[in-house]
């Protein structure tokens, strides 16, 4: 497939029963603005029959594409994979529990289009899930917008639309599939918009996120501003630290050392230097100054030397 107007990438895990429905509804929102697509389904491991619901859409749907993995590897690697088998003009992600609503592809599509934005990410402005996922979930998010610089509402939201060289210059591993706009302003595509998107109540089983995503989620961030900042050079942040401690250490202990020798010459009195409890502190300085800048050149090491660290195990393609 080529010259495609969108591809929408659909991360999957469990959802045999969503599937059917979530299709025909991207295929009648796609026939009704006459626009040329494909759906590529990325199913991460699912244990029931998500993968044979795939292959029945493949024989009825000329423009379902499928990606199985041989195990469940998480949300960011079924992206992942997903954008580099993309080959759409305008890139969208959904989840596969049909919260997400395709009647919105139109509309951000044409902002990506017409007005320049590079990302759009959805808001759910109105949400239909428990006052305890929101609540933490408005917190994450204020966090994360004070943290980044990007003004977004839901970085979580599901459904964005990229265009396409967006997806083909990000790299998505881990769990940092939330901070796909931060990623992409790293990599330097800063026109970052969003949209108030309609929220569905699940219709099928149950969610597969639990509280302790945010709790990944706030160790996720503290990783993705780090690797802004100091990926590339790890040496900056931790040869600086190692640095002051050091000097600051080393400085405590001559200091200490030589505050011992003129009171010895003036015959004062004193306390021995080994029953100080700053001196021991000093010496810890100058040992952890010492480790942080190791840490920091093995750090140097290891990028400079590091492979492609995203390979996934595919089991099948369709």
């Amino acid at each position: 497939m080529n010259n495609l107007d969108i591809s929408v990438v659909v991360p999957l895990y469990n959802e045999e029963e969503s599937l059917p429905e979530l299709m025909e509804w991207i295929d009648r929102v796609a026939r009704a603005h006459t626009l040329s697509y494909e759906v590529i389904f990325v199913n991460d491991g699912s244990s029931d029959n998500s993968w044979e619901v795939v292959e029945q859409l493949k024989e009825k749907y000329d423009s379902v594409r499928g990606i199985c993995f041989s195990r469940n590897y998480g949300k960011s690697a079924a992206l992942y994979c997903g954008f580099a088998a993309a080959e759409g003009e305008v890139v969208f992600t959904m989840d596969a529990d049909l919260q997400d609503s395709p009647d919105e592809i139109p509309e951000m599509r044409r902002m990506i289009l017409e007005e320049g934005y590079d990302l759009v990410s959805g808001w759910k402005r109105k949400r239909y899930d428990p006052i305890g996922k929101r609540w933490p979930s408005k917190f994450f998010n204020w966090t994360a917008r004070k943290a980044s610089g990007i003004r977004l509402n839901d970085f979580n939201c599901g459904l964005k639309a990229y265009r396409r060289k967006v997806v083909k210059s990000i790299e998505v591993y881990g769990e940092m599939h939330r901070f796909i706009p931060i990623l992409a302003k790293k990599a330097g595509f800063k026109k970052i918009g969003e949209k108030v998107v309609e929220h569905r109540a699940r219709k099928y089983g149950e969610s597969k996120f639990g509280m302790e995503r945010m709790v990944k989620g706030y160790l996720d961030l503290i990783s993705i501003m780090f690797m802004s900042h100091f990926g590339r050079s790890p040496m900056y942040l931790f040869g600086s630290l190692g640095t002051l401690m050091f000097l600051l250490g080393g400085g405590t202990t001559v200091w200490i050392i030589a505050e011992k020798l003129w009171k010895q010459a003036h015959e004062l009195p004193l306390r021995p230097v080994t029953e100080q409890p700053l001196f021991y502190l000093a010496i810890l300085a100058v040992i952890l100054g010492v480790q942080l800048f190791l840490a920091g050149f093995l750090g140097e090491l290891i990028n400079r030397n590091s492979t492609d660290r995203n390979k996934y195990l595919i089991d099948k393609t369709i």
